[in-house]
């Protein structure tokens, strides 16, 4: 009886892991790319990414065509339709969960799936919520602060099972606990695609920093970011308010004080997965 090479046998294990980069299409769209559709400003060009990262993936990221409204969770059309610049293809839930904090835990964690890699958030309780645990059967019972894990159902990793998951970290999850994980950056300088403005609190909010763009001249460095928001709708591109010949894109040189279409943030409040 022969017997397959190593080599090969990690391959085979290796495409069996293989996942859709965007799970929740029907069908890819590669023209409607976020680094196909929004183009660097005049001078600067995207760093290279490097491949199978957070910042490569974030550049795939599907937009929907044109400039449509953004659309609650309900369907309805959110009160402020002038904050953004176009609207990610990516559904939102049929329930007012998938908010600011919720949409950054989102996006990571669609990126972690489609590479098999853990994926773990935590409750403002403090507690570890992981998928490999969700997956094994174990369903959290949460009382106040409280947190019990203990099995009730199947084994299950299936793509179905994290949206299930997900939903119970947008449930027990937001701007405190993600502002608490996250790792501060020092030097807003130092900014990379991947990176979150989060301020924690009741009401708090959260942006993802969805792509870089730099002047090779200079080292100037320009980024864009995307957004959810209350109630739950849609992720979009937010437009720049403070530059409107350097929208939808921002300077990293903005002070110490960030100004977005809806929320101010502050230099200090940027951190890293």
């Amino acid at each position: 009886m022969s017997r397959l090479p190593i080599a090969l046998l990690i391959a085979v294990a290796a495409c069996a892991e293989e996942r859709p980069p965007h799970p929740w299409l029907d069908a890819e769209r590669p023209a409607d790319a976020l680094e196909r559709r929004i183009a660097p400003p005049d001078g600067f060009t995207r760093p290279p990414a490097e491949e199978g990262s957070f910042a490569a993936w974030l550049r795939t990221l599907p937009l929907k065509p044109g400039n449509p409204p953004v659309l609650l969770f309900n369907g309805a059309e959110v009160a402020n339709q002038q904050a953004h610049a176009a609207v990610l293809d990516i559904d939102t839930g049929p329930r007012d969960l998938q908010q600011c904090a919720d949409s950054v835990i989102r996006l990571r964690a669609e990126y972690l799936y489609s590479r098999a890699e853990p994926i773990a958030f935590h409750f403002t309780s403090g507690d570890e919520a992981s998928f490999a645990r969700w997956s094994d059967g174990f369903r959290p019972k949460v009382t106040g602060n409280d947190v019990e894990w203990t099995k009730s159902a199947k084994k299950d990793d299936s793509y179905r099972a994290l949206r299930a998951y997900l939903d119970i970290v947008f449930t027990y999850a937001g701007t405190r606990s993600l502002a608490k994980e996250l790792h501060a950056v020092p030097d807003v300088h130092d900014l990379q695609a991947g990176d979150v403005f989060v301020q924690g609190g009741s009401p708090g909010h959260a942006i993802l920093v969805a792509d870089v763009a730099m002047q090779k001249e200079t080292g100037r460095r320009v980024f864009l970011l995307v957004q959810g928001y209350m109630p739950a709708q849609e992720i979009h591109l937010l437009k720049n308010p403070s530059d409107a010949s350097l929208s939808p894109w921002y300077g990293v040189d903005f002070g110490e004080v960030l100004s977005t279409p809806q929320w101010t943030f502050h230099a200090t409040d940027l951190k890293r997965f």
